[in-house]
């Protein structure tokens, strides 16, 4: 773990500077549960490539069939503001976070609040990136699609709204991207990484991921497509291959007319092993189950 973690600051560190005046856009994402600001940095002369698409077939094969050479750095920095906001709760409004326990192993502040493992990290993406246009401008859509690998680390861990120390990376190879229509948005990424802990309580897991998202903002009626979307995350155990922890959830969207401004809200489930944990942070039962009840706002 500290050899990885000095490997990334002596290599990383001196790469961001040397390409430091390359850089080509800032974006931002703002949500309740992840909001990051990322850094775009051009390793090569040429811009970002952009591409004709028929559909979003044509966008999977673009980026899969894409060099496999990394032409694009991107630095992300982020924070979770719910997860912080639970370990906030429990550490100083212990009676209120109390009252809110519904079950063995549910409570309304932690189902709220679940969600990201960490209050906050800083992530390398190393890959492509492909923007893209419609064949038919009366098919008017844009959309920017990225496939590569990316490196996060932190220096914290959140179990049950109990933040401690722990010095994690975790590397990922990801595909993601999105179309955005004037009155349509459709966002996916599919992942496959690895997580590695410092604190040997903590399990050292494999995963994989899933998230898809999709929100008409002139769609009314109910609809189990249009403006819904997805998440699933599995991680199993680096040692045995076994189950660790099921991160499911669904949500329905409601745009508000004539605004992009989109509450929504999530129903789920997070399932833990007792492998996930062991020692002094192991779980009394064998197993937990947390239901997940998650309102939020997408902008």
């Amino acid at each position: 773990m500290k050899t990885l973690k000095r490997a990334l600051l002596a290599g990383g560190v001196p790469l961001l500077f040397s390409v430091f005046g390359a850089a080509n856009e800032i974006e931002y994402q703002l949500d309740a549960y992840y909001t990051s600001v990322d850094y775009y940095v051009n390793l090569t002369q040429s811009p970002i490539p952009y591409h004709e698409f028929k559909s979003e077939t044509d966008i999977y094969k673009k980026l899969i069939l894409s060099s496999p050479i990394p032409r694009f750095l991107l630095l992300e920095t982020s924070v979770n503001p719910l997860p912080l906001l639970g370990v906030y709760l429990k550490r100083q409004a212990r009676d209120f976070y109390d009252d809110t326990q519904f079950s063995e192993d549910s409570n309304l502040i932690r189902s709220i609040t679940t969600g990201f493992e960490e209050p906050a990290a800083v992530s390398l993406f190393f890959g492509n990136i492909v923007d893209f246009k419609p064949v038919k401008k009366r098919d008017y859509a844009e959309g920017r699609g990225h496939i590569g690998y990316l490196v996060s680390a932190g220096n914290y861990h959140i179990k049950d709204n109990d933040m401690m120390k722990d010095d994690w990376v975790e590397t990922e190879w990801k595909v993601k991207g999105d179309r955005i229509y004037p009155d349509m948005e459709l966002r996916w990424s599919f992942r496959i990484g690895a997580k590695f802990h410092a604190r040997k309580e903590i399990t050292d897991v494999y995963y994989l991921g899933v998230r898809r998202s999709r929100i008409h903002f002139k769609e009314r009626g109910f609809s189990w497509l249009n403006n819904s979307g997805i998440m699933y995350k599995f991680d199993f155990d680096q040692s045995r291959l076994s189950a660790v922890q099921h991160h499911f959830v669904v949500d329905k969207k409601f745009p508000l007319p004539d605004k992009k401004v989109v509450p929504s809200l999530a129903l789920g489930f997070l399932w833990r092993s007792e492998k996930k944990y062991t020692g002094d942070l192991g779980d009394a039962r064998r197993t937990v189950f947390q239901f997940l009840f998650q309102p939020n706002i997408e902008f």
